[in-house]
């Protein structure tokens, strides 16, 4: 029996088996759980949630945390807002109003990103408490820019060629489909198939050890938090064009989410452990209990309640994993 429950805990499938369970239980209930309209949905909903689970992978790989991805988020959606605007929009009218917007949301998730990273490597400072700071700056930061540039609480008429980018699609294919699946397959060949991947396992793993092998330890920590500004740059970009207002509490609720989403699917909080499959896996696990939850017309806190649980038994299920994962390589 023990041996059963061990090889289940460590399994890749888990979550898939989890999710099935899920849906089936639910079925009679629910029984629109099973539709299409029901599983587009569902992958529309996950999408975001997906670039920004991606991004938080790379840092929980290097044994780090980022919680300033939803601030980031937020910040870099009002400061592009602001320029492409048609209510007074810094490049307003202009042709090149999209694209210096979309310029504007990456660069901030970038700098964001190494700001972090620098933090935490240059002054020795802990990801968890570095990554608070940023998110409480950068969500006071983002109300503070938002009320200098709209008397309402968000900032709207944006243009309609950025709408597109999250209501569109070509051949029946959403846009923001389309950016996660390049963005997924793309983390899963830098982290299955480069040097650069090897290094961030190892720098999860044992820092020290990785150090004395030759690791640029420190610029893989950064390249980590880096990474996940830019997912969270790309994922504001996609909030962002559905909602059509740039606004200071995106992705508020989101960000536990995020992190158990990651879990979930099986990335380590202990560092060193992750796919992008898993992500994937973890991420549509949590929409699909998320849609459920909703179908049964259970109330917001309720769905809350649940999900918190869900999350914390994921987080429980990942320290057996990693206890039972260093008694077998003992």
């Amino acid at each position: 029996m023990w041996r059963f429950l061990r090889r289940l805990l460590t399994s890749e499938y888990l979550v898939l088996l989890l999710t099935a369970l899920y849906v089936l239980c639910l079925w009679p209930f629910a029984p629109e759980i099973v539709s299409a309209q029901t599983a587009l949905e569902v992958i529309m909903a996950m999408l975001p949630l997906l670039l920004l689970a991606i991004g938080q992978t790379f840092v929980l790989i290097v044994a780090g945390i980022d919680l300033s991805i939803t601030s980031t988020m937020a910040f870099s959606s009002v400061v592009a807002a602001a320029l492409m605007t048609g209510d007074g929009g810094y490049l307003a009218g202009n042709a090149l109003a999209v694209p210096v917007a979309l310029i504007a949301f990456l660069l901030i998730g970038l700098a964001v990103g190494y700001a972090n990273g620098l933090c935490v490597v240059r002054l020795g400072m802990p990801s968890f408490m570095v990554t608070l700071v940023a998110q409480t700056f950068l969500s006071g930061a983002a109300i503070w820019f938002t009320s200098l540039h709209s008397t309402s609480v968000s900032i709207g008429d944006l243009p309609a060629a950025f709408s597109v980018i999250g209501r569109g699609g070509i051949a029946g294919i959403p846009y923001a489909l389309l950016l996660c699946l390049v963005v997924a397959f793309a983390a899963h060949w830098l982290l299955g198939r480069t040097t650069l991947g090897r290094w961030l396992y190892a720098v999860g793993n044992n820092p020290r050890a990785a150090t004395v092998s030759g690791v640029p330890t420190g610029r893989v920590i950064i390249i980590a938090f880096v990474l996940s500004g830019f997912c969270a740059a790309l994922a504001s970009i996609v909030y962002t064009s559905r909602l059509e207002t740039g606004t200071p509490v995106l992705g508020q609720r989101v960000l536990l989410d995020v992190i158990g989403a990651a879990v979930i699917g099986g990335v380590s909080l202990f560092g060193g452990r992750g796919k992008i499959s898993w992500v994937i896996l973890g991420v549509l696990f949590l929409s699909v209990v998320d849609k459920g939850l909703q179908l049964l017309g259970l109330s917001q806190s309720i769905v809350f309640s649940v999900k918190g649980g869900v999350i914390l038994l994921a987080a429980i299920i990942d320290a057996l994993r990693s206890r039972i994962l260093v008694r077998v390589a003992a």
